[in-house]
């Protein structure tokens, strides 16, 4: 739910107008949006080659995981892993689009941890890769853009951990 969703709901669960706070709070939302729109297009704009170099890192410090009895070995697994790393770079750009952690929990992490866990990946791996797409896609932002994207991929790195 956006920012802007949750205070009008709250405002009239509580059958009031926003509060003053409350209108501060969008106004910094608002003043953020140019930025977090910029990130969200730069993410999506290279997801491929984002996910490419987050792949290659992984698989770089981690051989075991494209070896054979690896989660990773052969093409149809290595594939499913790739999709999974966009799926989460998408999620990190609901995140920073919405100002907010929590279409990151509600779409993505959300038993996240059991599937994996019943699908035998080993979670921790998981959240190696999420850390080798964050390294990958924060190097091709500015540092104030990277400073404003690593809290919503670190948040998918608690969670994996």
């Amino acid at each position: 739910m956006s920012v802007v969703s949750q205070v009008i709901l709250q405002a009239d669960d509580e059958l009031r107008y926003p509060t003053l706070g409350e209108l501060q709070g969008l106004q910094g939302f608002f003043k953020t949006g140019e930025q977090r729109t910029r990130i969200a297009a730069t993410l999506s704009e290279n997801e491929k080659k984002i996910v490419q170099e987050a792949s290659k890192q992984l698989w770089k410090k981690r051989p075991d995981f494209i070896a054979p009895g690896g989660n990773a070995y052969g093409d149809k697994q290595r594939a499913l892993c790739l999709r999974d790393y966009g799926w989460y770079l998408r999620l990190v750009t609901y995140g920073i689009l919405a100002g907010d952690k929590d279409p990151i929990e509600k779409i993505g992490l959300i038993g996240a941890r059991e599937m994996y866990n019943a699908l035998g990946v080993p979670v921790p791996g998981m959240a190696e890769a999420i850390r080798c797409l964050k390294v990958a896609s924060l190097g091709l932002l500015s540092a104030d853009d990277a400073a404003e994207a690593l809290p919503y991929f670190d948040y998918i790195i608690q969670a994996m951990s």
